[in-house]
């Protein structure tokens, strides 16, 4: 009963010592650059969003009905989470997803989205899949995109593919016609690659998007 009893704060703190983890140690779990929050959170000066508990849940693996209501039946959301890898520049060289060293683990993202332990994220530099003003969807720089190296693709899917057997990798939209396989970016200004001529290598399907906490 006592959890039942805290205030949603004195839960977060009670939990966190609970885990042997400081508050800059639970703040780098949630992906957060700053304490700050954490430490706003457990004095009670500032209350905990839906959006937060579900973050500091996953982190701390509790459900978010346990965090805010001290109930652990109380969770209605299940939160997955998957590794942010090196940036991805659209249609510039990275080094190939699953290569080893060069992609390690810069922090950990939540997701609500299920995808295979083979899954990570990348966040979207250039300007390649940003649509026409109006169209939808569109994929800015900044965005954060989940990759699943294991799910099928379908014509009219977004992936990652490596081009001419290298490592450069390109966000594209996957098109196949007439038994031809392309890749499409969403701004016109860049050239549609043709899998036989340029020896495309899918990576992964992108099956997620969103922005990063510290956009906002």
């Amino acid at each position: 009963m006592k959890m039942l009893m805290q205030k949603p704060n004195e839960r977060l703190r009670q939990l966190r010592e609970s885990k042997n983890l400081s508050q800059s140690q639970l703040a780098r779990l949630c992906g957060w650059s700053s304490i700050s929050r954490i430490g706003n959170y457990e004095l009670g000066t500032r209350k905990i969003s839906a959006e937060d508990a579900v973050v500091i849940s996953a982190a701390l693996e509790i459900s978010p009905g346990e965090l805010l209501f001290g109930e652990e039946s109380s969770a209605v959301y299940k939160n997955y989470k998957y590794m942010l890898l090196t940036s991805l520049k659209a249609g510039s060289p990275i080094s190939s997803p699953g290569s080893g060293a060069d992609l390690e683990p810069i922090r950990w993202i939540t997701s609500d989205k299920r995808a295979s332990e083979a899954s990570f994220w990348l966040e979207v530099k250039g300007h390649s899949m940003t649509a026409p003003q109006g169209a939808s969807p569109s994929f800015p720089a900044g965005m954060l995109i989940l990759v699943d190296p294991l799910e099928d693709l379908a014509s009219g899917d977004y992936c990652i593919s490596e081009v001419n057997n290298s490592d450069e990798a390109v966000f594209r939209q996957y098109l196949k016609d007439a038994g031809t396989e392309y890749l499409v970016a969403l701004n016109s200004s860049f050239h549609m690659i043709e899998f036989i001529e340029r020896g495309v290598k899918l990576v992964g399907k992108v099956i997620a998007a969103k922005w990063g906490d510290d956009k906002f």
